[in-house]
């Protein structure tokens, strides 16, 4: 191997670790912010964390004793370095309303946010992509104008008034759907006994444990709430893509495409497509975390047992720590997309490695 090959293996090496360097302490930097915010959120809340345990009878002595054993008396510097060292290790402390881990409770219904926001985020791109692509290579015409009013419904409905007049219509006057919840009631009782939570996603585990009957009533449940959160998703991404690829259609590579004689679809769905897809990707992963941290509305009308109408319950309940807790988990899911997305686009376009 010559000097040549090795000083450049080296400085790719040596940019690498760098690479890797920064994205730790990006990572490092972002996630101790994250537990600084909700650190002084749960301080600053009109709501004493004390009082909620004990009572409001509760003797001064009992007071004192549940403020030290929650370590609230210490100083606040020192409150703050048992706090991130508990959260690193995945203490979120005790639930004030179950006296359950918040780690625990939020392993179980986290899953079921999971499942919803996925079913929706495959809905939205599966129909949004195509749906902006043809939008932007017939500006003007009917489909453009459909696509357009589709997406701006899709902004400007709420989605718990979508969530009403969806029940109100499938489930109620033509019965196509199943109700709130995630199972009929006689399938609620029988999912207790009969049913090994592999997952905690209602779909897989009833596919895996080879009750179809009870996959095809959760599928009933599922496919409305999915339905709304993926036509907001869908709106979204359709109108992000629109833009994008009316933006790529006026390059100049694809007018040359276009004089070379290469076919009209090619031109479109893979050199054009090819280009948007890197913005198209930052897209994607916004939407997914919105519907992993924002379904709360879609979970409490349909009463999914999901994060979201956990983190509710726990604030109406002045549960601090099951809302810090799920608060911090949404921040990592914001964070972990993030970094999913940086690892696509190297993947995507070149020009990022």
């Amino acid at each position: 191997m010559s000097v040549s090959d090795t000083s450049f293996r080296d400085s790719r090496l040596a940019f690498a670790l760098r690479q890797g360097g920064g994205i730790v302490l990006s990572l490092a930097a972002t996630l101790l912010g994250l537990l600084l915010v909700t650190f002084f959120i749960g301080r600053v809340v009109p709501i004493d964390p004390v009082l909620a345990v004990v009572g409001e009878r509760a003797t001064q002595a009992q007071y004192d004793a549940v403020r030290e054993a929650l370590g609230l008396d210490q100083p606040l510097w020192k409150q703050f370095g048992i706090y991130v060292w508990d959260a690193l290790h995945g203490d979120f402390g005790q639930s004030i309303r179950t006296r359950e881990p918040v780690v625990d409770e939020i392993r179980r219904y986290f899953p079921a946010t999971l499942e919803l926001a996925t079913l929706a985020t495959i809905f939205g791109v599966i129909v949004g992509v195509p749906a902006g692509v043809i939008a932007a290579t017939r500006p003007g015409s009917l489909i453009d104008q459909i696509v357009r009013i589709v997406g701006l419904m899709g902004y400007s409905m709420p989605v718990f008034w979508l969530g009403l007049m969806g029940l109100l219509l499938f489930y109620g006057i033509l019965g196509w759907v199943g109700g709130p919840g995630q199972l009929d009631a006689g399938y609620q009782m029988l999912m207790e006994f009969e049913l090994t939570r592999h997952t905690g996603m209602i779909l897989l585990d009833t596919a895996l444990n080879g009750r179809w009957d009870m996959f095809a009533n959760a599928l009933s449940h599922i496919v409305l709430p999915a339905g709304i959160l993926g036509y907001t998703s869908m709106a979204y991404i359709s109108r992000m893509t629109r833009s994008f690829m009316m933006n790529e259609l006026g390059q100049e590579y694809i007018t040359t495409a276009r004089v070379k004689g290469m076919p009209e679809w090619r031109v479109i769905w893979v050199h054009a497509l090819k280009n948007v897809m890197v913005p198209l990707i930052t897209v994607v992963a916004l939407s997914y975390a919105y519907l992993l941290e924002g379904s709360v509305l879609t979970e409490t009308i349909f009463a999914w047992p999901g994060l979201g109408s956990y983190i509710t319950d726990a604030l109406f309940a002045a549960d601090m720590p099951a809302v810090l807790g799920g608060t911090v988990v949404v921040g990592v899911v914001f964070i972990g997309l993030n970094m999913l997305s940086d690892i696509l686009y190297r993947l995507v376009d070149p020009r990022a490695k």
